[in-house]
C-alpha cells in the first residue's frame, strides 16, 4: 500500500516538473505573445546553457558570474525587477538598469547577461545602485 502511494507521488512530481517545462516552451505561443516576444524567448534559450535555462525556469533568476571578481555573482530576475549583487554569498547591492525602449522580458535577461559579461565596469557605471543593509 505504501509503495503504491509512493509510486503515485513519484508520478505526480514527474508530471508537475514536465508540465513546467512544457509551459515555458509553449507559453509564447499560447498567450498570444507578439512575434518579438517569441523571438526573444527563442534567443534566450539559444544563449543560455541548459543549466542556466533550468535555473531561470526553476528559481526565477539567472546567476551571472562576475568576469572580474570571482566572489561576485549577479542574480538577474526572469521578469522585471532589480538585479541583485551577491558577494561571498550575501546580497550587497540591488541594481536598476532598464533599456530606453520597451523590450520583452527575455530580451532584458539577455541584455543583462551580455552587458555583465562584455563590460562589467560600464554596466556598473550605468546602473542605479541601492545598498542592501541587514
Amino acid at each position: 500500500m505504501i509503495s503504491e502511494i509512493l509510486t503515485i507521488l513519484d508520478w505526480v512530481i514527474i508530471a508537475t516538473a514536465m508540465g513546467a517545462v512544457v509551459w515555458l516552451i509553449t507559453q509564447p505561443y499560447l498567450r498570444g505573445w507578439s512575434r518579438a516576444e517569441r523571438r526573444a524567448s527563442d534567443l534566450l534559450r539559444d544563449i543560455l546553457t541548459p543549466e542556466q535555462f533550468r535555473q531561470l525556469l526553476w528559481h526565477g533568476y539567472l546567476e551571472v558570474p562576475s568576469p572580474t571578481a570571482p566572489q561576485r555573482i549577479y542574480r538577474v530576475p526572469r521578469g522585471r525587477g532589480f538585479v541583485q549583487v551577491i558577494e561571498n554569498g550575501r546580497a550587497t547591492m540591488r541594481l536598476c538598469l532598464q533599456p530606453v525602449e520597451n523590450l520583452p522580458d527575455a530580451d532584458i535577461v539577455v541584455l543583462h547577461k551580455l552587458m555583465i559579461e562584455g563590460n562589467e565596469e560600464l554596466y556598473l557605471q550605468k546602473a542605479n545602485k541601492y545598498l542592501c543593509t541587514d
